[in-house]
């Protein structure tokens, strides 16, 4: 069985600093280009062994930062610190060395997200093979079998092709191909919106479950309030690319501090009691 040493919760993994990023933007062939800032002087500490949740409306900026963490995006300024190192040299280019395969990332689109021509066992081998050069067949194979076990479907499934399952199912086979170099940080980008309420649950149980058993750091991005309350311990609102609120969770829900968190409040459904 995979398994994490205890972290401690007073350091922080991740470290964030006046993270800013522009994309270029052109209307149409005739216009000028105009550079739109998609995140903008974001400073955020994620504890090791935390639940983190960042949450925002639709172009926040939400996934733009998990992107740039896991080196999708680079950064226009700003750092993005593992474990205190640098995640990015001087210019901008992305040091996946630096982490060692240690931060991971679960996509939203579970059908998107999985190579088509892949079995399962070969999905979820291939991250072990190019992180562990020296492994051998048989230590890959139980590896696989372990992290089929730890996501709760049948080795039979190894055999099998990605669009041989719904949409829960292969979510499923994400998270174990994440899990497979042992991360100490998995990034969660709405890895539920894809999927029917039903289904939502039993993968939210499962990361929570996960968390636990591997004492990992989670960094939840989801647009789902109820969700985010659910799931994290600490809470990140953005707007527009920026900072609007951090907070510990049942604090923001109970007193926001921002006008963009009590507006996002205040849009919640409600159940109001019957007399």
């Amino acid at each position: 069985m995979l398994c994490e040493l205890r972290l401690s919760m007073s350091e922080n993994i991740l470290s964030v600093n006046n993270l800013s990023v522009s994309f270029d933007y052109q209307e149409n062939f005739l216009s000028k280009k105009q550079k739109i800032k998609a995140v903008n002087n974001i400073n955020i500490k994620i504890k090791k062994g935390s639940f983190f949740g960042l949450v925002g409306e639709s172009g926040s900026g939400k996934s733009t930062i998990a992107k740039i963490i896991t080196g999708l995006v680079s950064p226009t300024n700003g750092e993005v610190q593992y474990n205190d190192v640098s995640l990015y040299n001087s210019k901008r280019k992305y040091q996946i060395a630096k982490s060692r395969g240690q931060i991971q990332m679960i996509f939203q689109d579970p059908y998107s997200s999985l190579n088509p021509r892949f079995k399962v066992k070969d999905i979820i081998s291939e991250p072990l093979k190019f992180f562990q050069k020296s492994i051998n067949k048989k230590e890959l194979t139980q590896n696989v079998f372990d992290l089929i076990d730890i996501v709760g479907m049948t080795r039979k499934s190894l055999d099998r092709y990605p669009h041989e399952f719904s949409g829960g199912q292969r979510q499923r086979i994400s998270i174990a191909r994440a899990l497979a170099t042992r991360p100490r940080l998995l990034i969660c980008d709405e890895p539920t919106s894809a999927l029917d309420v039903s289904i939502q649950a039993q993968i939210l149980n499962l990361l929570k479950d996960i968390q636990d058993e591997l004492h990992l750091t989670i960094l939840f991005i989801s647009h789902d309030l109820p969700v985010i309350r659910q799931m994290s311990n600490r809470i990140v609102v953005l707007k527009n690319g920026k900072v609007c609120e951090i907070n510990e969770t049942e604090t923001l829900f109970n007193n926001p501090a921002h006008s963009y968190t009590k507006q996002l409040l205040d849009l919640m459904p409600k159940i109001e009691s019957i007399i």
